[in-house]
């Protein structure tokens, strides 16, 4: 464990392009009583104020969306510090004026993945419930949004979250549009629940890589995903800078409350 002086109370995660995103890091090796994390967590400096950054599918990217260890970063994240998560991610837009290049910041989130470890309190006693009506936290939300007028960003919006690593049916991607969602991506999910299930602040930035399979085109292959993607990798990069540097060191929120009043089955990595 790294010294309370050091402790990042900022975490972004993040995959290619971010791995140099943190000055002077520091790998930590964190035991999880849920198996190892993608990664150790690598601590470092963003400007003056200390973060730390977990690769969501390790530097390889050798876990697939249905398969990284969520519940195991978010812990790492907890116990070094990190209450406040930044979480970019790539999307498909559901909507044709949401085309490629365009931020999103959504306030809602849907749930489509099966069978991944959703819950920090499964099969352990006494029951643990969170509020999750707003999943994202409306003050990470909100720097964020002041951060990117230059952008600009999308103020809201929901985001469903696939099972993967397939891209969705035609038919998939029409139903998820004709239910007024927004964009669709393979991550966010369980991510956002394990961080309110820890009581973390946690914040998800997403950008379009591509318009879904029913919405107009031929649909989308990994290849073009990527090249969108890393042409917004330094646009997103000094974003989040902006937004670390902005970001409140207390946290007035509901966050930090969303475990009040229950008994816990275990304590917290902090």
């Amino acid at each position: 464990m790294i010294p309370r002086f050091e402790r990042p109370p900022i975490g972004v995660i993040g995959g290619s392009g971010f791995y140099d995103f943190i000055a002077d890091p520091t790998p930590v090796e964190v035991e999880t009583p849920f198996g190892p994390p993608a990664e150790p967590v690598l601590t470092g400096y963003v400007g003056e104020r200390p973060v730390a950054f977990m690769p969501r599918h390790g530097r390889d990217h050798r876990f697939p969306p249905h398969r990284v260890p969520y519940r195991a970063n978010l812990w790492a994240l907890a116990a070094v510090g990190v209450r406040q998560v930044l979480a970019p991610c790539a999307v498909g837009s559901l909507r044709p004026e949401l085309g490629p290049g365009s931020l999103v910041v959504p306030d809602q989130v849907v749930d489509r993945t099966a069978g991944r470890e959703s819950s920090f309190y499964d099969n352990v006693g006494p029951v643990v419930h969170v509020s999750f009506a707003d999943p994202y936290c409306p003050v990470g939300r909100q720097a964020v949004v002041d951060a990117a007028r230059d952008w600009p960003a999308v103020d809201g919006g929901t985001l469903v979250v696939v099972q993967g690593p397939r891209f969705s049916s035609r038919a998939e991607s029409q139903l998820h549009a004709a239910a007024g969602w927004s964009i669709v991506g393979m991550t966010g999910q369980p991510e956002a629940t394990l961080a309110r299930e820890l009581a973390l602040c946690y914040t998800s930035v997403a950008v379009v890589t591509d318009l879904d399979a029913g919405v107009e085109g031929e649909g989308v292959t990994h290849r073009e995903v990527l090249e969108v993607f890393a042409k917004s990798i330094g646009r997103l990069r000094d974003l989040l800078g902006q937004v670390i540097d902005g970001l409140p060191s207390d946290r007035d929120c509901p966050c930090p409350h969303a475990l009040d009043g229950q008994a816990l089955p275990f304590e917290l990595p902090y």
